[in-house]
């Protein structure tokens, strides 16, 4: 029975049960959804000030401005070399697995859900993706969750703090407080993490059911199997070469990766990831600026989708891709999958919007999709939030930012120490 008490065990019953609701009750579905909904929405109402907390008291507590710099620019390539791999992986097991070929072709005309992607895909401009990145209001980029314009400021206030010099101690020991009250709070909500897992994936089985993976369940196993190809491969390799050992990591941050399965959303575990990192030694500037950009920067397990997507879907409509009309496909995604945290709905706008680029592919094709999608949100989301991990203790490390001694032993669960007051903010990081 004391393992009933455990976090992540309560996850997996949830999750259990929101199956067996969901497969034996289709109509719980929609009051799943909204259960579901309510528990990301209470995660989402913290991400915006841990994020500003978090990048400012590591910029103004440590205060080397050039290390932030390169920590910025060093992830930026980090992210660009990963994410091109795992786009190429997916063209690659696309290509031979062939998931596409002999799947029934959709309607010739296009569903309504598939003209509304293909509407949004349109609207959106890509060059503007990056000027957004400035808010032209500070308060409305909190409002709305904005991670990389709550980014941007948090750099800029923390950068101001520090100017201040000494003067701004009193103020960065309030923010520390208020830090403090802020993962209460988080670790109040965590607790109601079963009770959205079950919400999510009773939502998920009730509303789309298995039927669906009948017939497109070459593509859900061909993508799950790249996945843990990219993970426990290409992931393990960086891990090597860091001397990291993956397993570990993955047996530390197991209750996010099971809270991620049952809601399919990888932000529903975003501050308390931040938390936990900084917990097992890496600097808080580093996680401050890696983890949030990440999300939308480097996001694995979306690219690979989105490159076997369109591979799928040429496959199915029989439209055989050459290799530069493929290289062409990499570098429309290179840039539209950029944008995918930022956009509700983005697996289909950013794929819609690549299809609209490659003039190639039929747009109605998307209809194929819409059903097994959200089978494979989960693979997505844990692929991506594995990625953005493994980045930030990469990072953290190859900067000295990593306390190698703190993170063996929070990692390997020896002998962790909770001091009774945090230690101030300017020794924190």
């Amino acid at each position: 029975m004391k393992y009933l008490k455990i976090l992540y065990v309560q996850v997996l019953i949830g999750i259990a049960l929101g199956v067996i609701a969901g497969a034996l009750i289709p109509a719980v579905a929609n009051p799943a959804k909204l259960i579901s909904e309510t528990f990301i929405s209470m995660i989402r109402m913290v991400i915006a000030p841990v994020i500003f907390l978090t990048i400012v008291s590591g910029i103004a507590g440590a205060g080397d401005m050039k290390k932030v710099g390169r920590v910025g620019l060093k992830s930026l390539l980090y992210f660009e070399i990963v994410t091109t791999l795992a786009l190429i992986i997916g063209l690659v097991t696309a290509n031979l697995l062939k998931p596409g070929a002999g799947v029934p072709k959709a309607s010739s005309k296009p569903s309504a859900q598939v003209a509304e992607y293909a509407q949004k895909a349109h609207d959106i401009n890509w060059a503007e993706f990056f000027t957004h990145i400035v808010p032209s209001n500070v308060i409305d980029a909190f409002a709305k969750g904005d991670i990389l314009q709550v980014l941007f400021f948090s750099i800029l206030f923390g950068i101001g703090l520090k100017m201040l010099g000494n003067a701004g101690n009193s103020f960065l020991g309030s923010l520390n407080t208020i830090n403090k009250v802020l993962f209460n709070v988080l670790k109040i909500i965590m607790r109601l993490s079963p009770i959205g897992a079950f919400g999510g994936m009773a939502y998920t089985i009730g509303k789309f059911g298995f039927s669906t993976l009948i017939i497109l369940g070459k593509l859900m196993i061909t993508f799950y199997l790249t996945g843990f190809c990219f993970i426990f491969i290409v992931l393990h390799l960086v891990c090597r070469y860091y001397n990291i050992n993956l397993w570990k990591l993955l047996g530390y941050i197991k209750e996010e990766l099971l809270i991620i399965l049952g809601s399919s959303s990888s932000e529903a575990v975003l501050p308390s990831v931040m938390q936990k990192l900084t917990d097992a030694g890496c600097e808080k500037e580093v996680v401050g600026l890696v983890i949030p950009t990440g999300y939308s920067f480097n996001l694995d397990g979306t690219t690979i989708y989105l490159s076997m997507s369109v591979i799928f879907l040429a496959q199915a409509y029989n439209v055989n891709l050459t290799l530069s009309q493929q290289l062409t496909v990499i570098g429309i995604l290179l840039l539209t999958s950029k944008g995918a945290a930022a956009v509700t709905g983005s697996g289909f706008i950013v794929l819609a919007s690549t299809l609209s680029a490659l003039k190639i592919i039929p747009i109605e094709s998307l209809a194929l999709l819409i059903g097994v999608d959200r089978f494979m949100s989960e693979g997505r989301a844990i692929i991506n939030f594995i990625g953005n991990t493994i980045a930030t203790v990469v990072i953290a490390k190859s900067e000295n930012a990593l306390d190698t001694a703190t993170y063996q032993r929070v990692v390997n669960k020896k002998a962790i120490v909770i001091p009774s007051e945090p230690p101030p903010m300017s020794q924190a990081v």
